[in-house]
Order: structure tokens, then C-alpha cells, then sequence
């Protein structure tokens, strides 16, 4: 999946530490939806889709965080994504992972691509 590099998505502050922020981007098929899981000043992209069914993760806007505080959740199936890789560790899709968005953080700021 092509997305258009080098887009600020937004200040890192504006993601609460261990928690993760929804954008919609452009692509060469259409439009979107990525995640980004902020820890620290550590920031990482996910495309907003369920290896499951397809289905986007949060149930509600910017709501990626399971009840333990740590996982990434698919609201539709209770599946859960560990933040680092995007792995999945329960549910359906156990054993898949999350796609990689590439995302860079530069001063403040995160930034879409390489």
C-alpha cells in the first residue's frame, strides 16, 4: 500500500502517552484509516483493520486501548494486538498481525512515511 510520505499527522503530544489516535490518509487505492500507538516518544503505524475481517478496530473514535491498559483491541471480536508489532496474542486472527504503517517522529512532530 502506497500512502503519501512525508504527511505530519499531528504533534506527538496530542497522543496521550500508551494510548493511540486515529487519522484517515490518502492512498493509491482511496482513502484510509491508520492508527498510531504512541509510548513515549516512541510513535508506530498500524493500518485500522482487523487481520479478522477487515473490520476497524475502534469501537468508538481514537478508542484502540484494550481494558488492560496495554493491548491494541478489535472492538468487534476482542482481539488483541501487542503495541510494539502489531501482533496478535487473543482472539480470531491469533497468530497475524496489524500492517505497518511507516511513521517517524521529528521534533514534535509525527510524521506519515520514511
Amino acid at each position: 500500500m502506497s500512502l503519501t510520505n512525508g504527511r505530519r499527522l499531528c504533534r506527538l503530544a496530542d497522543i496521550p502517552d500508551g494510548e493511540a489516535k486515529g487519522f484517515t490518509v490518502e492512498t493509491a487505492a482511496g482513502t484510509r484509516g491508520i492508527l498510531v500507538d504512541r509510548d513515549g516518544d516512541i510513535a508506530r503505524g498500524y493500518v485500522n483493520s482487523c487481520p479478522h475481517i477487515g473490520s476497524p478496530l475502534d469501537w468508538a473514535p481514537d478508542r484502540f486501548i484494550a481494558p488492560d491498559g496495554f493491548h491494541l483491541l478489535c472492538a468487534t471480536h476482542g482481539a488483541l494486538f501487542r503495541p510494539q508489532d502489531g501482533y496478535c496474542v487473543s482472539g480470531p486472527c491469533a497468530g497475524d498481525s496489524l500492517a505497518r504503517v511507516a511513521i517517524t517522529v521529528v521534533a514534535d512532530d509525527v510524521i506519515l512515511g520514511e
